[in-house]
């Protein structure tokens, strides 16, 4: 584990903070977004602090996660036959989504505008939006939701996976490159993912249940869509960027162990919630879908934000996250019959507890960088002196 509870920043990690580098070269961001995004910025006064405008947008995409949970609490929603959700409601999701992908794509033009840019700014950033993966996935899910029209929990859990590695890739390739290639697709389905709730907001969910092109339904082209671009687009740039820099000789890492280090917690954190959800006896993921997907997603984060630390400061990856532990003991428990009918309560006692612990990671992480580099987190007034 990277450090500890209490503590989860070491003082050689603290001290080894490089400069925040990356590429962007997506054409949809580099010749529309961008531009849009440096006009947007020259809204927000220079007294505003860049992380709070990264934590305004990422506290939009929770407020839609648990709108869209009052609304559709179990993914039948949009099926036939069942209470719809609300066409204002839909507006409402699609305007907020594309607002928090704005302020994503605005906090670093402020702080670079404000002169700002700090480390903390870097790990703040793509922190919450490693967290932000889980909720944007399963509010999308909304709009076809499961049933006869739509898309299985299952087939979803494993599209949530593939976003997700899509996410950590991009980081394992600064990790063992030192430079953060952005991945194209997210800007291309947070576009998307905002004009369909749009749409949907118009010509209501019944829309998606006709064929997109013969028999090829929305729902088919929604799964298609996220599995080929991870396939022909996010994967075989990562490899290639990785590939470069292997010809250039500018690896930071050079045995197969170190390099693929930082996928060993994710890789076990799959394994265990996949095993999990074929032993349960309660079919758990039927049940639960929505908390079991926020589960993973939370504890995903958790990995996610500790490699970011490591590629941040150049520090070695840890193999194994500790909240792979508390995950492993319910899965035993459950599977093993010690405490038959309560997989639900183990579910939900499991989800509160790695939730909480993920917050304290995150609010002692940015105090200790606060405090480190003489900052506020959420002012650009320095701290006074004691």
């Amino acid at each position: 584990m990277v450090g500890s509870l209490a503590c989860p920043l070491q003082g050689q990690e603290l001290h080894l903070m490089t400069p925040y580098s990356a590429v962007d070269s997506n054409p949809l961001s580099l010749y529309v977004m961008h531009p849009f995004w440096n006009a947007v910025v020259k809204i927000f006064p220079t007294w505003l602090a860049p992380n709070l405008i990264t934590f305004s947008g990422f506290l939009l995409l929770v407020f839609n996660f648990f709108l869209m949970a009052y609304f559709d609490p179990d993914f039948y929603a949009s099926a036939p036959d069942h209470q719809h959700v609300p066409n204002g409601v839909w507006i409402v999701v699609g305007l907020l989504n594309f607002m928090a992908y704005t302020l994503d794509g605005v906090d670093g033009k402020q702080a670079r505008r404000t002169n700002s840019s700090t480390p903390l700014g870097e790990l703040f950033d793509h922190g919450l939006d490693s967290w932000a993966c889980v909720y944007f996935v399963v509010t999308v899910y909304s709009t076809f939701g499961r049933g006869s029209t739509g898309v299985s929990v299952f087939v979803l859990y494993l599209l949530l996976w593939v976003v997700l590695f899509s996410f950590i890739l991009s980081h394992w390739e600064k990790y063992n490159t030192g430079i953060l290639f952005l991945p194209w697709g997210y800007d291309v389905s947070q576009v998307t993912i905002s004009i369909v709730y749009i749409v949907t907001a118009f010509v209501g969910v019944e829309a998606w249940y006709a064929p997109f092109l013969f028999n090829f339904l929305y729902r088919d082209l929604f799964t298609a869509m996220i599995i080929v671009c991870a396939l022909t687009v996010t994967l075989p740039m990562s490899l290639y960027n990785f590939y470069k820099a292997y010809k250039n000789n500018t690896l930071k890492h050079h045995s197969a162990y170190e390099i693929l280090l930082p996928l060993v917690s994710p890789v076990l954190l799959f394994l265990l919630c996949t095993t999990w959800i074929f032993l349960s006896p309660t079919d758990i993921l039927e049940v639960q879908p929505r908390l079991f997907y926020f589960m993973v997603g939370t504890a995903f984060a958790n990995i996610s934000c500790q490699l970011i630390v490591c590629q941040m400061s150049s520090t070695r990856c840890q193999p194994l996250n500790w909240m792979l532990l508390p995950i492993a003991a319910v899965l035993l428990l459950v599977v093993s019959g010690l405490a038959p009918g309560s997989e639900t309560l183990l579910l939900y006692l499991l989800t509160a507890f790695l939730t909480l612990a993920h917050i304290h990671y995150g609010v002692v992480v940015v105090s200790q960088l606060s405090r480190h580099f003489n900052i506020r987190p959420f002012s650009l007034r320095k701290p006074t002196p004691d």
